[in-house]
């Protein structure tokens, strides 16, 4: 099992939970313009300098060679989260990742609950050992099986054997085996605690938090998106 992090770290993150958590709302920005809108207590960051990010070993969506990587830093237990990835991530896949414009990267930041850190354990399992694939078909029947009452964020829901039946809607009884017995040593909790730490260094203070090539997103709609994307492919052929 995942150990629970101090009590003065869990704190911090706990009580930034509610007052710089971020949430995302699709809306209709202007006829055939989709966006999200950026809600949050806390003043947008200030630091919009790039980032060097590691993306080995980290599951994705998309061809290795798009120019630009989008990543989310995010919770399963988080209910932004559940919004973020039902709502807008197919916009991303549609508009980046099917384009080959972008590849988008989900890393792990559980803060909320033992729920978070059991269940980020457990997907850095699944994606050591049955793949990239099958990491992206568990990541969203965990989301659909989020509970949508919040009051439940806090419980402890997610539970080795409710992953491990979770695991076997989608895989085999041998990749079950393989996953669980994985999920028993240190190497997927160091996986995710190496996410987790990446995050720290970056400023991550809620989820979901989105970069961009390194550079945290800041705007309020998709083409705030569209244009950082722009932005990053631009500033990587330069390079090149």
């Amino acid at each position: 099992m995942a150990k629970k992090k101090k009590n003065s770290k869990k704190g911090t993150k706990q009580s930034s939970s509610s007052s710089k958590f971020v949430f995302w709302i699709i809306g209709l920005i202007a006829i055939s313009i989709i966006g999200f809108i950026f809600l949050a207590n806390n003043q947008k960051s200030d630091n919009t300098a790039k980032e060097e990010i590691d993306y080995a070993n980290q599951p994705f969506l998309g061809e290795k060679s798009a120019p630009v990587s989008i990543v989310e830093f995010g919770d399963y237990k988080c209910p932004n989260c559940k919004n973020f990835a039902d709502n807008v991530v197919p916009l991303i896949v549609k508009d980046f990742v099917d384009t080959g414009k972008a590849k988008f990267y989900y890393f792990h930041y559980p803060f909320i609950n033992v729920d978070s850190e059991r269940t980020a354990k457990f997907s850095e399992a699944v994606y050591h050992e049955l793949g990239n694939d099958k990491f992206w078909e568990f990541h969203e029947l965990i989301y659909d099986k989020q509970p949508e009452d919040t009051r439940y964020e806090k419980v402890d829901l997610f539970t080795e054997d409710f992953l491990t039946e979770t695991l076997q809607e989608i895989a085999s009884e041998a990749e079950v085996k393989k996953v669980t017995a994985y999920f028993d040593t240190k190497d997927p909790e160091e996986a995710w605690k190496s996410d987790e730490a990446l995050g720290g260094k970056l400023g991550v203070q809620g989820t979901p938090t989105i970069f961009v090539n390194g550079k945290r997103f800041d705007g309020t709609t998709m083409e705030d998106l569209n244009k950082l994307v722009e932005e990053a492919a631009k500033e990587q052929k330069g390079n090149e």
